[in-house]
């Protein structure tokens, strides 16, 4: 079932592996079933730990109606464990499987400490600087570990503080907010097409500081993340000195992907125009489709905005160590970011937010296997024109 290619092979933890890494999407959007079949094809296969309760009948039915926080984080430890058995087992030993958690999540120390106990190969942490990452893995030493950020500044402050406890980052992925979905690695949303997020400022710039830092170049591959739809684009990339590509939103529209069908349907059928940045409830930029929901909401955005104030959380387990809506905090988004996503993995067109990045997607409209998304972006081969013969 392993592909191949003739691209280098993406080295961690002493595993090669295909350069391809299906990023982390919450809620429950990557969960087994993609992160599973994308490991068994030789790459590196990513679950989103954010309240994967959702993907289980009954530990929904257990806090489905509950405000009990302690028992809602204990059922979403559950849940990742489930997820992370149940991808490997797919996988059959190839591949590598990692587990996403958002460092602005409250069960952040939780979630990555059940990913290692569960046999998680590697823990990828966004949304917040993961300065304490080696100490909370330092009983698994065998996990590889990944932190995303945006610019050379972010991979120095991980790269000097990591160093001073004898601990180097097993990959860096590096994230364009230009063109990423989801939560950005952007101060605001007038940063986030900022230049000095271009890929070839921060390989560059990355390069430079191993340099300085005295980091051979090799020790430490560099993914990018954000808008990458096709070969020609993998390739250019490499040559600017990346040794594997991130993609989300097209595994998201994938076979295998863990969303609904009508999940799939809302990101291929977007046009341009339907494609919005927006301040998130996290506190952080964020880009999704402008379904009936994310238009209703930015029309009223400011209004909500003005009436800001802290307030009970509206699912009684307080996901966010940060949230606008619960804590009152006017520039940042009045919604619960975990109801809305929620929705969306359902495929309720109407009350979901539905992330997907700026770009077009590898195959426009088509809903295909993650088997020929690879296979596409590694070595061209297209399954439109493979099927017309």
């Amino acid at each position: 079932m392993v592909l191949n290619t003739a691209f280098p092979k993406l080295k961690l933890k002493n595993k090669l592996l295909l350069p391809i890494v299906q990023g982390g999407m919450g809620v429950g959007i990557s969960a087994h079933r993609l992160a599973g079949n994308v490991a068994k094809l030789g790459a590196v296969g990513t679950i989103s730990s954010v309240d994967l309760r959702r993907h289980h009948a009954d530990l929904m039915e257990q806090t489905e109606k509950s405000r009990d926080k302690t028992l809602i984080d204990a059922v979403n430890l559950i849940a990742l464990d489930r997820e992370i058995k149940a991808a490997k087992k797919i996988a059959g030993g190839n591949g590598m499987i990692a587990v996403n958690v958002m460092r602005a999540v409250a069960e952040y120390s939780a979630y990555v400490k059940q990913s290692c106990e569960s046999g998680a190969d590697a823990i990828v942490v966004g949304a917040g600087l993961p300065m304490d990452l080696p100490e909370l893995t330092a009983d698994y030493p065998d996990v590889a570990l990944l932190p995303i950020l945006s610019d050379v500044r972010g991979i120095a402050l991980i790269l000097k503080k990591w160093m001073r406890r004898n601990r180097l980052p097993d990959a860096i992925v590096i994230e364009n907010p230009q063109y990423a979905a989801g939560h950005l690695g952007a101060a605001g949303l007038d940063s986030v097409n900022d230049p000095h997020f271009a890929f070839s400022v921060v390989l560059e710039g990355t390069l430079k500081l191993f340099q300085e830092l005295g980091i051979a170049s090799e020790k430490i591959p560099l993914i990018v993340a954000g808008g990458i739809h096709n070969p020609q684009q993998v390739n250019e990339l490499f040559g600017m000195g990346a040794s594997a590509v991130q993609l989300g939103t097209a595994f998201a529209v994938s076979e295998e992907g863990d969303a609904h069908v009508n999940f799939k349907q809302v990101l291929t059928r977007a046009q341009p125009e339907d494609i919005v940045t927006f301040m998130s409830c996290a506190g952080l930029p964020a880009r999704a489709v402008k379904t009936q929901w994310l238009s209703n909401y930015l029309d009223k955005e400011v209004k909500l905005q003005g009436k800001a104030g802290p307030k009970d959380c509206t699912v009684g387990f307080d996901c966010l160590h940060q949230c606008g809506l619960r804590d009152g905090i006017a520039k940042a988004g009045q919604f619960c970011i975990d109801t809305q996503l929620g929705f969306a993995l359902k495929g309720d067109v109407e009350r979901g937010l539905f992330f997907r990045g700026s770009e077009p997607l590898p195959f426009g409209n088509a809903i295909r296997p993650v088997r020929e998304l690879i296979d596409y972006l590694l070595n061209r081969v297209n399954p439109t024109l493979v099927a017309a013969r």
